[in-house]
């Protein structure tokens, strides 16, 4: 396994661990409450739970700081606008965790979540090689 191989699944790893406590132990109730909303300060703090969690990977994976920034900066706007996203089609529909609707929101939601760290890794992989 070559080197860029290894620090891209340390990376990819550290972002996994990153997304599961930002995303399942670290939401508040305003959090959780009145997605649906588009201006939602909830939203906009969770978003920012994960952007902060991603300055700490990027820090460890030693990336430089303005790569660093301008790329959490975009993780912001792209989590921020998946979980509005869901938030506003789970209310329309009204999904219970009892139906498939719900849990096919929740997969996409997830989904949208690990291909975005895809696409961080790629330009990470970009910036070191």
């Amino acid at each position: 396994m070559g080197d860029v191989t290894g620090q891209m699944l340390i990376l990819l790893v550290l972002l996994q661990i990153k997304h599961m406590f930002a995303d399942f132990y670290l939401q508040t109730p305003r959090m959780l409450s009145g997605r649906e909303t588009y201006l939602h300060r909830g939203r906009a703090e969770h978003a920012g739970v994960h952007a902060l969690g991603s300055v700490f990977v990027f820090v460890i994976m030693g990336a430089p700081v303005g790569f660093t920034l301008w790329l959490v900066v975009a993780e912001w706007i792209v989590h921020f606008h998946i979980d509005w996203f869901k938030a506003r089609w789970s209310m329309r529909k009204q999904h219970s965790p009892a139906e498939a609707g719900f849990w096919r929101a929740a997969g996409t939601d997830q989904a949208l979540h690990q291909l975005t760290y895809l696409a961080m890794a790629w330009a990470w992989c970009l910036c070191v090689a």
